[in-house]
């Protein structure tokens, strides 16, 4: 197979796939319309994808028309497809200029060039009934290079990446005008491939700097893996079919052979797409579009924002994140009284993006990213990398709102718990018993008449009781402290019962110390005198004692309330009174079940009741 073959496989290959590219660009334009601010970036992709269909139809049509007509394709089919490739530089220049304010005047220059030499290429048809006209195609070589410094110099605010598509579109579109103006086919395939396919550039620059076409990146991958697949098979057939084949021949013929070989070649091409598709995944996402895994950073997302305590700290990685990723020079977040589901997660403008967090209750939050570097702007994968980014945001905000919910009810919870038991401490100390201020009172007007001096003792004592219990707001108080108030109690009762009743103190004065729940041991030593002296005739002793001990391994103080009983031989029963639920109570408030209170009732032996505090 000579070199002249190969340029002619070389444009029949590459018009074949230039057919294919821009009908996808036009099936996905129609398909996909978006919003009005972005109809005049579809009615360009749609102009290219008819420009670029109108090329590649009437060259593709012309080579498979030699082969069949000995006079060629009618040149009005061939003015029309150059008439085409000389508007897909006005639709460049167009493009270049959609964002910037002001009149495009390089715009309107670009279509009326395009126009002119689409006049004389009709014109050459009138006149001389050939077509395309050389003077037609030599004006845009000239023109198209004017374009490029005119959008170089001219278009200043864009980036020079930006600068640099454009014009080296445009440059290589001047090269291929200047090759059609001269010999139609030529003998070097490469040659011939930036001649008739530079369309392609041009289509392609258009799709690299508008973003703002969603599936741009589908395209671009879709795009590669064609033209990637179509140079494969291109080479299987030079390097491998034709070199068989032609050997081939030189025996004796045998067409199951020839068409095994060529049926074994496609099986093979079908093999290595998804080799090749990765491949053209690769480079758009890493060569071109400069991405990230977007797969992975939402995983490392997730693991950063679950460690994370509160929701500012949430919002703000997540802004410091996705600027990062998506190289936006501005990132912020702000609450937002709009409920996301009511709007998509992602809107974007050319400049900017807001991302709505989906949360289940109000305050909703907003992040804005602007300022993307390069002008860069937000394809298919972002949006939907956006998307889940949002909702793994939004379940973050809505578990920590949970858990800080729960921690509040827990607080209050225990505020409340705290409240019943200072009620409760409140009522032990309204409890004064009712029969002992009655008895004490009793007491105090028969002194009064027969003791008067005794009399005015006890009111003085029953006065100092009373305003002890009732100035004390504390939880707790020193054991020393409990122990000057019980005093103060017993030299009440002790004025009723007289010689009757007898009273021990045992407390080490290391204990003095010891805090224990305020009135704690009161309500145990008026049950003894109730339950136990009051009811013996002969009158009995109450005895008070606390030690040091151990319970399971651990320090304990024991405070222990024994009276000698009442007397007689039955067992009393003593009920769960006030005073002992009440200590009972507010010890497992206190302690949980590190305190422990046990009631032993001996008859006419007496009853012991002791409390086990934790001394740490």
């Amino acid at each position: 197979m000579n070199s002249l073959n190969i340029a002619l496989l070389i444009n029949l290959l590459g018009f074949a796939v230039g057919i294919a590219l821009y009908a996808l660009i036009a099936a996905m334009v129609v398909r996909h319309r978006r919003a009005s601010r972005y109809e005049n970036v579809d009615f360009l992709l749609l102009t290219t994808s008819v420009l670029g269909l109108l090329w590649n139809i009437g060259e593709l049509y012309g080579f498979v028309q030699k082969d069949f007509v000995s006079g060629g394709i009618s040149p009005w089919i061939t003015a029309l497809s150059f008439s085409a490739l000389g508007f897909l530089p006005s639709v460049v220049v167009h493009s270049a200029q959609a964002d910037d304010e002001g009149t495009h005047w390089l715009t309107y220059a670009a279509y009326g060039l395009s126009a002119f030499a689409a006049f004389l290429h009709f014109y050459s048809v009138v006149i001389n009934g050939i077509a395309p006209s050389d003077l037609a195609l030599q004006a845009l070589t000239f023109g198209a290079l004017a374009l490029a410094v005119g959008l170089l110099i001219f278009n200043f605010r864009q980036t020079l990446e930006k600068k640099a598509v454009w014009a080296s579109a445009l440059l290589v579109f001047a090269v291929s005008s200047l090759h059609l103006s001269g010999e139609r086919e030529g003998s070097y395939w490469y040659v011939e491939l930036i001649a008739h396919q530079s369309s392609l550039l041009l289509a392609l620059a258009i799709l690299y700097q508008n973003y703002r076409f969603a599936f741009a990146d589908l395209f671009l991958k879709r795009a590669l893996s064609l033209i990637l697949i179509a140079f494969a098979a291109l080479a299987e057939y030079v390097f491998i079919a034709a070199p068989l084949l032609r050997y081939h021949e030189t025996h004796d013929r045998n067409d199951v052979q020839a068409a095994g070989l060529i049926v074994t070649l496609w099986v093979a091409t079908a093999l290595i797409y998804p080799f090749i598709y990765r491949l053209a995944v690769w480079l758009v996402d890493t060569i071109i579009l400069h991405r990230a895994n977007y797969a992975e950073f939402q995983l490392e997302l997730a693991r950063d924002v679950e460690s994370l305590d509160t929701i500012d700290e949430v919002m703000d990685q997540i802004c410091s994140k996705l600027a990062k990723v998506l190289t936006a020079g501005r990132s912020s977040w702000i609450t937002t009284p709009t409920k996301a589901s009511e709007l998509s997660f992602v809107n974007f403008t050319p400049n900017d993006s807001r991302v709505f967090i989906p949360t289940v209750e109000d305050p909703y939050f907003e992040v804005n990213l602007a300022d993307f570097y390069g002008g860069r702007r937000l394809l298919s994968d972002e949006v939907a990398m956006l998307g889940a980014v949002a909702l793994v945001t939004a379940r973050r905000i809505d578990s920590l709102r949970v858990t800080h919910e729960r921690c509040e009810q827990e607080f209050r919870e225990q505020e409340f718990a705290k409240l019943a038991t200072e009620a409760q401490l409140s009522a032990l100390r309204s409890q004064i018993n009712p029969h002992f201020l009655f008895n004490a009172l009793t007491t105090i007007g028969y002194l009064i008449k027969a003791d008067p001096t005794k009399a005015y003792d006890t009111l003085l004592r029953l006065t100092q009781l009373l305003r002890s219990v009732l100035s004390s707001t504390g939880e707790f108080c020193t054991l020393g402290e409990e122990i000057r108030l019980i005093e103060s109690y017993l030299d009440i009762e002790r004025a009723r019962f007289e010689e009757k009743l007898s009273v021990t103190i045992d407390i080490p004065s290391e204990l003095e110390n010891f805090r224990v729940p305020a009135l704690i041991l009161q309500p145990l030593v008026e049950n003894a005198i109730k339950h136990g002296i009051s009811e013996n005739r002969r009158g009995g002793e109450v005895r008070i004692s606390a030690a040091n001990s151990k319970q399971n391994g651990s320090s304990v103080v024991k405070l222990s309330v024994t009276d000698s009983g009442a007397g007689g031989s039955g067992v009393r029963s003593i009920g769960m009174g006030v005073g002992i639920r009440n200590v009972e109570e507010r010890l497992a408030s206190y302690y949980g079940g590190r305190a422990k209170f046990s009631l032993k009732i001996g008859g006419p032996n007496g009853t012991e009741a002791a409390i086990e505090l934790p001394k740490n």
